[in-house]
């Protein structure tokens, strides 16, 4: 997916507005963040209260959830706690331009053309992909745009990419993001949105559900100095650059929409000889953290309110492990954000970071999806991304609660939650034969696809559910295939 959009002229002047309204948004964060915490504590504080005294003014729905609610500022803990299917099942009542509706925004996101493209000429829209069992759809307004693209500037180091903004522009300028582009997700809606009203910017899409061998033939040709993508990919494809396959030679990476683990980001760093920067962010709210060099990602504080809490949605105490997490999502007001349980563990470091950043440090227990490695018929092995997986499973059978368990070097077994037989035969069929589909394309024709009885089981830690588990020991892959 190349940037070869033709802008308008008030595409242009909207593109000239968006791009010095981010410059004034990075200068606004900046001064904040320079001034400590004590400062970006009070902006937060103010912010929260502006958005619920807007929320309340212009959405029917935060005007009946809050009613109760006192015309002073309160403090968050105050505020009920709103959850996704709440929201989603009165989405009219929910956003605050009136001109926006459910049925117009579902037109708009069933056609493909219009990824990244303005709703209403002034709206990014794009949806989840359900992994918490409950699809959303997000409008994303102009303030938040330009927040969005104030953080990322923000966490790439501004006086390190102007150093080497004169290479990457002599090396072409060319950026690559290698995701599921065939769909409204956050993360090419945002991709298409900067490449359509930047069309001096060389710019590239590559689809996670080609096969490998060919992504890494296409970077190759393509040489991009700016590599983003999810962290699974980034890892494989920092085995194909250590294994000589992949021979770029980018200048910044960026990875999002997994977690990383442990140990993950140096690897990554270690092979393409750059600098990683590590964001968690949401379809609910982009840029929620981004990482550091201890480890840790330090929360964007000023724009977000991030509470972890315990199953009763009380405060989880500092170090501990949460069994969820409050996100208030201050920079949008067409579809406020506030309270909202996101469903992510959290675990919030009860002292100062060692990295010496003063914004509050967490770490995640977000997507932990298996990488599977799988056997081919001549005897290599195949590896293939969790998210490649369930997107496939979701888009064809319609399903958000499933399980895919790799039980064998050649088999995959799927669950899903509990239905009518018929249904759940219907679903199983449909989710079966897409997978068929694209194992074949990965050169895995001889993968064996079963319905498993059992329901999807949540991990025992995290009381999460993993939707791409393997589920063998990780050893018998290397060992003869199991045959059926």
């Amino acid at each position: 997916m190349a940037n070869t959009a033709h802008t308008t002229p008030w595409e242009q002047v909207s593109s000239a507005i968006a791009y010095w309204n981010s410059l004034s948004r990075l200068s606004e964060i900046w001064w904040t963040r320079s001034a400590g915490k004590e400062s970006v504590d009070a902006v937060r504080h103010r912010r929260f209260n502006a958005l619920l005294r807007f929320a309340r003014n212009r959405s029917p729905f935060h005007r009946e959830a809050y009613g109760g609610l006192p015309e002073r500022d309160v403090d968050p803990r105050e505020v009920p706690v709103i959850t996704k299917p709440a929201l989603m099942a009165r989405f009219d009542d929910w956003v605050t331009d009136p001109e926006i509706n459910l049925a117009g925004v579902t037109t708009f996101i069933a056609d493909r053309q219009h990824i990244g493209e303005r709703y209403l000429g002034r709206y990014v829209v794009w949806k989840s992909s359900g992994s918490t069992g409950e699809p959303g759809i997000y409008v994303q307004d102009g303030n938040a745009l330009a927040t969005f693209d104030a953080l990322m500037a923000v966490h790439l180091d501004r006086v390190r990419l102007a150093a080497q903004s004169w290479d990457m522009l002599a090396r072409g300028g060319r950026a690559a993001l290698v995701a599921a582009t065939g769909d409204h997700f956050a993360s090419i809606a945002s991709w298409q949105r900067v490449c359509q009203s930047s069309p001096w910017i060389a710019a590239r899409g590559f689809s996670i559900m080609d096969p490998l061998p060919r992504i890494v033939a296409e970077l190759n040709d393509y040489q991009p100095v700016f590599l983003a993508g999810y962290p699974t990919m980034l890892a494989l494809l920092a085995e194909e650059q250590e294994a000589g396959r992949l021979r770029i030679e980018p200048l910044r990476l960026w990875s999002g929409g997994e977690c990383l683990v442990p140990g993950a980001g140096a690897a990554i760093e270690r092979a393409f000889g750059c600098p990683l920067t590590n964001e968690y962010g949401a379809s609910e709210c982009l840029s929620i953290a981004f990482g550091c060099r201890e480890g840790w990602l330090h929360i964007n504080a000023d724009w977000v309110l991030l509470e972890p809490v315990d199953r009763d949605y009380s405060p989880t105490p500092l170090g501990e492990a949460s069994h969820t997490v409050l996100l208030s999502n201050l920079a949008n007001r067409v579809q406020p954000i506030i309270r909202y349980d996101l469903g992510d563990s959290i675990i919030a470091k009860p002292e100062p970071c060692a990295c010496g950043n003063p914004l509050p440090a967490i770490q995640v227990g977000g997507r932990r999806d298996d990488v599977l490695s799988m056997r081919a018929p001549d005897g290599r092995l195949i590896r293939l991304l969790p998210l490649a997986l369930t997107t496939i499973v979701e888009e064809a059978a319609h399903v958000h609660r499933f399980q895919i368990l790799q039980t064998a070097a050649d088999r995959l077994m799927l669950r899903f939650e509990p239905i009518g037989n018929d249904n759940r035969h219907a679903v199983w069929h449909a989710a079966a034969g897409a997978l068929r589909d694209y194992l074949a394309q990965q050169s895995l024709p001889n993968v064996h696809v079963g319905l498993d009885k059992h329901s999807p089981l949540t991990d025992r830690r995290s009381g999460k559910l993993r939707e791409v588990v393997v589920a063998m020991e990780r050893s018998s892959v290397f060992g003869a295939s199991h045959r059926h």
